[in-house]
């Protein structure tokens, strides 16, 4: 369904558009480095190398940093926004609509790999000039490129405003949301320039430096300082309700920048299966019409016996469900299985089956080749000759930043992979158990072998035990040691929490 859609501008035969998107993709490239290349040149490396003097490259083309996914607390929406407008192309990944290179099926994993990291590139200059501390150089390179990709998109959808698949402003439907993330990311890039001149004519005073503590954290270091208890406030409907915030805490870049991607997602998918539930109802209308037209042509009562099939229907339509995916379910293993032994195409079906284990293989083999990267490279060595693993302390960390932003969308192409697949195991569940009305679609007995329920359940077992031993000391000393989680450490802070 996705690769139909996002593969219905070439269908078309009626839009002859100018505008290819993907190639568009492809040559955004130049512009990006173009003023990738102009950052780092204006930004200065903190540790260079004296010759004679002279420093090498004038001290200049320092790392740039897209975005500190870590400490970052300004520009958060802003941050988000410019994530949101990569939602097209990252759904286009998805489909696997990207075929840049001729690879075979089981390399499926790498050509999503580099297509996440084109993507990165190319949208690399809106986190980098927004992120950036040469405000007016930042802002109209920022606003040039926005723009371009702004006039790009507006050409795009004037010209093929229509498709096949949902029909009349189908265009204009899956990419409004990008063009409003475009759209806001001029204005923003237009209030970087304003107030960096403003600076630099001398009618504004220049902002400090990034704080060592920001001031929500350091709200909560004297919330815990704080011998008296807060007094409780009044809390509006919103916060008895919906939500209550915490006035010292506050949500970091990533996590603003995947909310507004998977919302934008998320409406991309609901349109596409808003149509297919579209054309699925329209196609059972008229076949319960038709039904319906044959049996009172055929019996002479009319109006009886139409309500009678009416009523077999409606009765029916859980059983019908039940048998028709167990139909498919059988003919999905009969074609797969079955009748490949039966024509001699047994290596075939081999070989299809070795592919898939293969690519899944991959998959997962980049997911850990991420975290032993991350371990070795940008972790702090371990701080004593008797540790057994490295502390949570970032080294190398522009380095960081750029490996974590490149992946990132590799990791959401995972991220709605994995979640689709849940949504699929939960409906074949659910099929089956439609006619049982004293069960849910997802009960207790399944969470057990889905990754959300199963995580989010021993994170909060976890934290109700490092609760329970802060506030009972006693019960840490009585806990069996378990050799190679570092108990005796955790006894230890235990101790000097409850103490303080």
């Amino acid at each position: 369904v996705f690769w139909l859609f996002f593969r219905t501008g070439r269908l078309n035969g009626t839009c002859d558009s100018s505008v290819d998107m993907e190639l568009f993709l492809h040559y955004s490239l130049i512009p990006s480095l173009f003023i990738i290349l102009v950052l780092s040149f204006l930004q200065r490396r903190e540790q260079h190398t004296e010759r004679d003097d002279t420093y090498l490259l004038w001290n200049r083309f320092g790392m740039i940093i897209p975005l500190d996914f870590v400490g970052t607390f300004s520009n958060r929406w802003s941050y988000g926004i410019a994530f949101g407008a990569t939602a097209n192309k990252v759904m286009f990944l998805f489909s696997e609509g990207y075929q840049p290179l001729l690879v075979p099926q089981w390399a499926q994993a790498f050509v999503l790999l580099i297509g996440g990291i084109e993507v990165g590139l190319s949208h690399f200059p809106f986190f980098a000039c927004l992120s950036s501390e040469f405000g007016l150089v930042s802002s109209v390179l920022g606003f040039s490129y926005s723009l371009i990709w702004f006039v790009v998109t507006i050409l795009y959808i004037i010209q093929c405003p229509h498709g096949q698949f949902v029909g009349n402003y189908e265009t204009v439907v899956f990419y409004w949301p990008s063009l409003l993330c475009l759209a806001f990311l001029l204005g923003r890039f237009l209030h970087i320039f304003v107030k960096s001149l403003r600076v630099h004519l001398g009618w504004e005073l220049q902002m400090e430096e990034k704080p060592f503590l920001e001031a929500h954290q350091a709200k909560h270091v004297r919330q815990l300082l704080r011998t008296r208890p807060r007094q409780e406030r009044n809390k509006s409907w919103f916060q008895t309700r919906i939500y209550e915030w915490d006035p010292c805490f506050q949500f970091p870049s990533r996590m603003i920048g995947t909310i507004v991607l998977a919302f934008i997602c998320l409406y991309l998918f609901i349109v596409i299966e808003f149509c297919v539930f579209v054309y699925v109802r329209d196609a059972l209308d008229v076949f319960e019409g038709e039904l319906e037209s044959y049996i009172t042509s055929m019996n002479q009562t009319g109006t009886p016996a139409l309500l009678q099939v009416k009523e077999l229907i409606n009765i029916t339509k859980g059983y019908l469900v039940i048998h028709v995916m167990q139909s498919l379910c059988g003919l999905a293993i009969t074609y797969s299985l079955v009748l490949p032994v039966i024509h001699h195409r047994a290596l075939e079906m081999l070989q299809g089956l070795g592919i898939g284990i293969l690519t899944v293989s991959i998959v997962l083999g980049l997911v850990v080749l991420q975290v032993w990267i991350a371990a070795s490279f940008f972790l702090q060595p371990k701080m004593g000759t008797d540790d057994k693993q490295k502390p949570l302390a970032l080294n190398n960390r522009r380095a960081f930043h750029n490996f974590n932003y490149f992946l990132f969308f590799y990791n959401v192409l995972l991220g709605l992979g994995a979640c689709l697949s849940r949504l699929f195991i939960s409906c074949v569940l659910g099929t089956w158990l439609i006619a049982r009305i004293d069960r849910t679609i997802l009960q207790s007995g399944y969470e057990r072998a889905d990754m959300g329920p199963r995580l989010s359940a021993r994170s909060r077992t976890r934290w109700l035990l490092l609760q329970t031993l802060i506030n009972n000391r006693k019960l840490v000393g009585l806990r069996k040691p378990r050799p190679g989680l570092g108990s005796q450490e955790l006894a230890q802070t235990l101790l000097t929490c409850s103490e303080s």
